[in-house]
């Protein structure tokens, strides 16, 4: 019997994104339209071979998010205002 894994666990294992496994499924030559395709084991052999050697790695684009930046800038932000304090006649309120 062989062993059949989904794409998205084997993402998962890798530490990837699925969509990147999906597009080295495609450089390949593996049939796979998505994450729920199970592979077998000659095909997760292939896989795992394909991100551990690093072959065809100039093909995978990778976008970056500006995302994390954005949050911290609006956490220090946060930070800014909550360190001020407000004063008003003859009270301290903060």
């Amino acid at each position: 019997m062989s062993i059949s894994t989904p794409i998205h666990k084997i993402a998962k294992d890798l530490g990837i994104d699925s969509s990147r496994v999906l597009l080295a499924c495609k450089t390949l030559g593996i049939n796979a339209k998505g994450s729920s395709k199970k592979l077998n084991e000659a095909e997760i052999n292939q896989i795992l071979n394909y991100f551990e050697t690093g072959r065809n790695v100039s093909e995978e684009v990778i976008t970056i998010s500006n995302e994390n930046k954005d949050n911290q800038r609006k956490n220090e932000n946060l930070k800014k205002e909550s360190n001020k304090i407000f004063y008003f006649k003859n009270r301290l309120i903060g």
